[in-house]
Protein backbone atom coordinates (compact mmCIF):
# COMPACT_ATOMS: atom_id res chain seq x y z
CA UNK A 1 0.00 0.00 0.00
CA UNK A 2 1.22 3.41 -0.63
CA UNK A 3 2.10 5.80 1.71
CA UNK A 4 -0.84 8.55 0.90
CA UNK A 5 -3.68 5.73 1.14
CA UNK A 6 -2.09 4.50 4.87
CA UNK A 7 -2.30 8.42 5.16
CA UNK A 8 -5.54 8.52 4.35
CA UNK A 9 -7.43 5.38 5.84
CA UNK A 10 -5.62 6.33 9.04
CA UNK A 11 -6.81 10.00 9.58
CA UNK A 12 -10.36 8.96 9.75
CA UNK A 13 -9.96 5.90 11.85
CA UNK A 14 -8.14 8.38 14.88
CA UNK A 15 -11.30 10.36 14.41
CA UNK A 16 -13.82 7.70 14.78
CA UNK A 17 -11.47 6.29 17.34
CA UNK A 18 -11.20 9.26 19.27
CA UNK A 19 -14.87 10.08 18.82
CA UNK A 20 -16.04 6.81 19.80
CA UNK A 21 -13.90 7.25 23.40
CA UNK A 22 -15.48 11.14 24.18
CA UNK A 23 -19.43 9.23 23.55
CA UNK A 24 -18.40 6.43 25.55
CA UNK A 25 -16.54 8.48 28.18
CA UNK A 26 -19.83 11.03 28.22
CA UNK A 27 -21.85 8.03 28.66
CA UNK A 28 -19.97 7.02 32.00
CA UNK A 29 -20.25 9.67 33.64
CA UNK A 30 -23.64 10.38 32.77
CA UNK A 31 -24.32 6.47 34.41
CA UNK A 32 -22.59 7.47 37.60
CA UNK A 33 -24.31 10.43 37.72
CA UNK A 34 -27.98 8.72 37.57
CA UNK A 35 -28.19 5.73 39.04
CA UNK A 36 -30.97 3.03 37.49
CA UNK A 37 -31.81 1.57 40.34
CA UNK A 38 -32.04 3.57 43.59
CA UNK A 39 -35.11 2.49 46.58
CA UNK A 40 -36.33 5.69 48.32
CA UNK A 41 -35.53 5.45 52.08
CA UNK A 42 -38.52 4.95 54.26
CA UNK A 43 -39.05 7.86 56.27
CA UNK A 44 -38.03 7.65 60.08
CA UNK A 45 -41.62 7.78 61.41
CA UNK A 46 -41.89 4.37 59.67
CA UNK A 47 -45.14 5.42 57.42
CA UNK A 48 -45.03 7.09 53.86
CA UNK A 49 -48.28 8.26 51.93
CA UNK A 50 -47.20 8.24 48.27
CA UNK A 51 -48.56 7.55 44.68
CA UNK A 52 -47.60 4.70 42.51
CA UNK A 53 -47.38 5.61 38.51
CA UNK A 54 -46.06 4.72 35.01
CA UNK A 55 -43.05 6.61 36.54
CA UNK A 56 -41.90 4.22 39.24
CA UNK A 57 -39.95 0.65 38.29
CA UNK A 58 -41.59 -1.37 35.49
CA UNK A 59 -42.11 -5.17 36.97
CA UNK A 60 -42.06 -7.04 33.41
CA UNK A 61 -45.57 -8.06 33.85
CA UNK A 62 -47.05 -4.89 32.69
CA UNK A 63 -47.31 -2.86 36.02
CA UNK A 64 -45.10 -0.60 38.22
CA UNK A 65 -43.31 -1.16 41.91
CA UNK A 66 -41.50 1.50 43.88
CA UNK A 67 -39.17 0.66 46.32
CA UNK A 68 -38.35 1.56 50.25
CA UNK A 69 -35.04 1.33 52.25
CA UNK A 70 -35.25 -0.02 55.49
CA UNK A 71 -32.79 -1.38 57.97
CA UNK A 72 -33.28 -4.43 60.61
CA UNK A 73 -31.60 -6.00 63.26
CA UNK A 74 -31.56 -9.54 63.65
CA UNK A 75 -34.24 -10.91 65.73
CA UNK A 76 -36.94 -7.95 64.96
CA UNK A 77 -39.87 -8.73 64.01
CA UNK A 78 -42.28 -6.62 62.15
CA UNK A 79 -45.28 -5.98 60.66
CA UNK A 80 -46.50 -4.09 57.43
CA UNK A 81 -49.29 -2.60 55.90
CA UNK A 82 -49.90 -1.51 52.92
CA UNK A 83 -53.26 0.28 52.09
CA UNK A 84 -54.83 2.02 48.81
CA UNK A 85 -58.42 3.20 47.40
CA UNK A 86 -57.21 3.00 43.97
CA UNK A 87 -55.08 -0.12 43.35
CA UNK A 88 -55.46 -4.20 44.76
CA UNK A 89 -51.71 -4.03 46.50
CA UNK A 90 -49.11 -6.35 46.90
CA UNK A 91 -46.40 -5.85 49.42
CA UNK A 92 -43.25 -7.69 48.99
CA UNK A 93 -40.07 -7.61 51.38
CA UNK A 94 -36.43 -8.33 49.65
CA UNK A 95 -33.76 -9.15 52.12
CA UNK A 96 -30.44 -7.83 51.28
CA UNK A 97 -29.30 -10.66 49.24
CA UNK A 98 -32.10 -9.83 46.94
CA UNK A 99 -34.60 -12.80 47.55
CA UNK A 100 -38.21 -12.60 48.29
CA UNK A 101 -39.00 -13.66 52.02
CA UNK A 102 -42.77 -12.46 52.41
CA UNK A 103 -45.32 -11.41 50.64
CA UNK A 104 -48.64 -10.73 51.17
CA UNK A 105 -51.91 -10.03 48.47
CA UNK A 106 -54.76 -9.49 50.45
CA UNK A 107 -54.69 -8.95 53.87
CA UNK A 108 -57.36 -11.10 57.04
CA UNK A 109 -59.95 -8.36 56.43
CA UNK A 110 -61.52 -9.18 53.47
CA UNK A 111 -60.46 -6.23 51.54
CA UNK A 112 -57.70 -5.75 48.85
CA UNK A 113 -55.16 -3.97 51.24
CA UNK A 114 -51.89 -6.04 52.40
CA UNK A 115 -50.45 -7.31 55.56
CA UNK A 116 -47.64 -9.26 56.07
CA UNK A 117 -45.55 -9.92 59.45
CA UNK A 118 -41.88 -11.18 59.05
CA UNK A 119 -39.06 -12.29 61.69
CA UNK A 120 -35.99 -11.07 60.50
CA UNK A 121 -33.17 -13.64 60.36
CA UNK A 122 -30.17 -11.59 59.53
CA UNK A 123 -29.02 -7.71 59.74
CA UNK A 124 -28.78 -5.52 56.99
CA UNK A 125 -31.10 -3.17 54.80
CA UNK A 126 -34.18 -4.62 53.40
CA UNK A 127 -36.41 -3.50 50.31
CA UNK A 128 -40.31 -3.06 50.98
CA UNK A 129 -41.45 -3.11 47.63
CA UNK A 130 -45.28 -1.71 46.69
CA UNK A 131 -46.75 -2.89 43.69
CA UNK A 132 -50.56 -3.75 42.27
CA UNK A 133 -51.90 -6.99 42.12
CA UNK A 134 -51.54 -8.70 38.24
CA UNK A 135 -49.24 -5.28 37.37
CA UNK A 136 -52.61 -3.45 37.39
CA UNK A 137 -53.24 -0.17 38.63
CA UNK A 138 -51.71 2.85 40.38
CA UNK A 139 -52.63 5.52 42.66
CA UNK A 140 -51.95 6.58 46.36
CA UNK A 141 -51.07 4.31 48.70
CA UNK A 142 -50.28 4.31 52.27
CA UNK A 143 -47.24 2.06 53.48
CA UNK A 144 -46.73 1.11 57.38
CA UNK A 145 -43.56 -0.55 58.68
CA UNK A 146 -43.21 -0.93 62.63
CA UNK A 147 -41.30 -3.27 64.85
CA UNK A 148 -43.62 -5.20 67.34
CA UNK A 149 -40.13 -6.32 68.80
CA UNK A 150 -36.69 -5.36 68.75
CA UNK A 151 -33.51 -7.69 68.75
CA UNK A 152 -32.49 -6.10 72.27
CA UNK A 153 -35.59 -6.01 73.61
CA UNK A 154 -36.85 -8.67 76.05
CA UNK A 155 -40.06 -11.02 75.77
CA UNK A 156 -42.27 -9.76 78.55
Amino acid sequence: MSQSVVRAVRGPLILLGTALTLALTAVDAHAQRSPVYNPLPLPSNNQVTDTLSTEDIPTGSGGFARDYLVSFEEGDQVVMDLTSDQFDTILTLIAPDGTAIGQNDDGPDGSTNSLLFARITQPGNYIVRVSPFGGQGQGEFTLNVNRLRSADEPCR
